[in-house]
């Protein structure tokens, strides 16, 4: 989540969703905005690819379907991914804190964006109270080409929250490409995207630590899905 647009949520939501279905998990991939880029993405995943379970969240149901059974997942579901829009109003701010394990905040490495996401991390906080519903948070900073002192500043700030920065996502072209085709950065063949990899294993890692899930080897998973 957050609620500046344009942040990364959906290269996250993506590539999260990817890379678990890469493991064998079976994963669901929800869609709450209405620009649909989740949705899009399902649409172009090759059915040869390992499968993800994709809800058009942010749809009506269909005349006569019940919302319950719209938002259904399948039994053996071990993860649901929700990639959430921009703008989020504050009255759903605590619904969508109270039903997660996880949250992870996509932030560019801006001034401003730095301020928009402190401001949302606040409502997280006081109105979303993340801490009663211990929700886990942690920060991917996205587009990051240096460690600047926009990054610095934002890791300081975190720091006194007790929020980690569990990531940085690369300003690649790769990306770009592995949307395109409906695969996580993980499944291109291009040499040059498995420097991405050690990124996503230390996200990986961290909810490890968080779900109770069994990560270990994520580089080994990730390297074994490409191609």
């Amino acid at each position: 989540m957050n609620t500046k647009g344009g942040c990364g949520k959906t290269t996250v939501a993506t590539n999260l969703a990817s890379y678990c279905a890469c493991r064998g998990y079976a994963t669901s991939l929800f869609d709450y905005d209405r620009q649909a880029s989740s949705v899009r993405w399902l649409k172009q995943r090759k059915s040869g690819r390992p499968p993800v379970h994709g809800v058009a969240a942010f749809e009506p149901p269909p005349e006569g379907m019940t919302r319950s059974w719209q938002m259904r997942v399948p039994e053996n579901t071990s993860y649901i991914i929700t990639d959430t829009p921009a703008g989020y109003a504050l009255v759903d701010v605590e619904d969508r804190v109270a039903e997660a394990d996880v949250i992870l905040i996509p932030v560019l490495p801006s001034s401003i964006d730095i301020h928009s996401t402190a401001d949302f991390i606040r409502d997280l906080l006081l109105v979303g109270r993340a801490r009663a519903h211990n929700t886990r948070l942690a920060i991917v900073t996205n587009r990051t080409r240096i460690r600047t002192r926009a990054v610095e500043k934002l890791e300081r700030f975190l720091k006194n929250l007790d929020i980690p920065v569990i990531a940085r996502i690369r300003d690649t072209q790769y990306y770009v490409s592995a949307a395109e085709q409906g695969l996580g950065i993980h499944e291109l063949a291009e040499r040059d995207a498995a420097k991405d990899v050690a990124s996503w294993a230390d996200m990986l890692d961290w909810l490890d630590g968080s779900s109770g899930q069994d990560f270990a080897g994520a580089r080994d998973a990730l390297r074994n899905c490409s191609g």
